[in-house]
């Protein structure tokens, strides 16, 4: 059973960055994928990127990529998301979420992170 707990989020003006991390306990961490995700007012949740954590391969939407990093640090159990150039459109509830290697589905998340862009 892997927890999660997400912090870092806040309130930023449009082109300011932001970094949120993600605590993982429990589980053999190496054998998951841990992916971000955000949901903002009215519209569906949808994966913003993930990461291996056994050899650290990212991958982005199409929207943050070139914008948003994510990493991982083995010493912490901690996975990170910073954000740059942020844009209004960027506002959502941010959630970090685990799979196991072996599935699509993600089936741990954490209790997610308010982050918001103004203009």
């Amino acid at each position: 059973q892997v927890q999660l707990v997400e912090s870092g989020g806040g309130l930023v003006q449009a082109g300011g960055s932001l970094r949120l991390s993600c605590a993982a306990s429990g589980g053999t961490l190496s054998n998951y994928a841990m992916g971000w995700f955000r949901q903002a007012p009215g519209t569906e949740r949808e994966f913003v990127g993930g990461i291996r954590w056994s050899n650290g391969f990212t991958y982005y939407r199409d929207s943050v990529k070139g914008r948003f990093t994510i990493s991982r640090d083995n010493a912490k159990n901690t996975v990170h998301l910073q954000m740059n150039s942020l844009k209004p459109e960027d506002t959502a509830v941010y959630y970090c979420a685990a799979r196991s290697l072996g599935s699509q589905d993600y089936h741990y998340w954490g209790q997610g992170t308010q982050v918001t862009v103004s203009s």
